[in-house]
């Protein structure tokens, strides 16, 4: 096997590579990242290449995977944030700082989350409010509703897969 030369393989495949990234994310800035993080891929397995003929197809191929991660990376974080903690940081932002649009996106998932969180059971309702709008931890709510702690903690995931399972089908529907 020869050995490669990782600066002429840049040269030689950088603007095929764009072209590529480009096809999939439709976003300049967006395709030249791409390019950067398919060559540091590419850097790591060069040892691998068994074919050197192959090389070209061999990055493009690369770029094209490592591109749609992006374009998919990129639709996740216009999904409602599933995770517990994003979720409850986005409900409880309190300096929102950027601009009219987005405070008035957030006023509006605000009130989704609201509406969601008030139907449910009074028990789920209960350590939702008190984590969410007071930022009490599990053994504050524990002490407050005199449950053990295991027992809020319980209730706090069913009532955040409740939560997030009402907003998916918000957004779905």
């Amino acid at each position: 096997m020869a050995e490669l030369d990782f600066n002429e393989l840049y040269s030689k495949y950088s603007a095929r590579m764009l072209q590529v990234a480009y096809s999939v994310t439709k976003d300049s800035y967006l395709a030249e990242d791409v390019v950067q993080e398919s060559f540091l891929k590419a850097y790591k397995k060069l040892g691998t290449i068994e074919d050197m003929d192959k090389v070209g197809a061999w990055l493009s191929s690369v770029t094209r995977r490592t591109a749609i991660d992006f374009v998919r990376a990129e639709q996740r974080k216009r999904w409602v944030p599933a995770d517990q903690t994003v979720m409850e940081q986005r409900i409880t932002e309190k300096g929102v700082s950027e601009s009219t649009d987005k405070k008035f996106e957030f006023i509006l998932l605000q009130e989704e989350v609201r509406a969601a969180m008030f139907g449910m059971t009074e028990d789920y309702r209960k350590v939702m409010v008190m984590r969410v709008d007071y930022g009490m931890k599990e053994l504050e709510i524990a002490t407050s509703l005199n449950l053990k702690s295991a027992t809020v903690r319980t209730r706090l995931y069913r009532a955040r897969k409740q939560l997030r399972k009402a907003m998916l089908e918000k957004n779905i529907a």
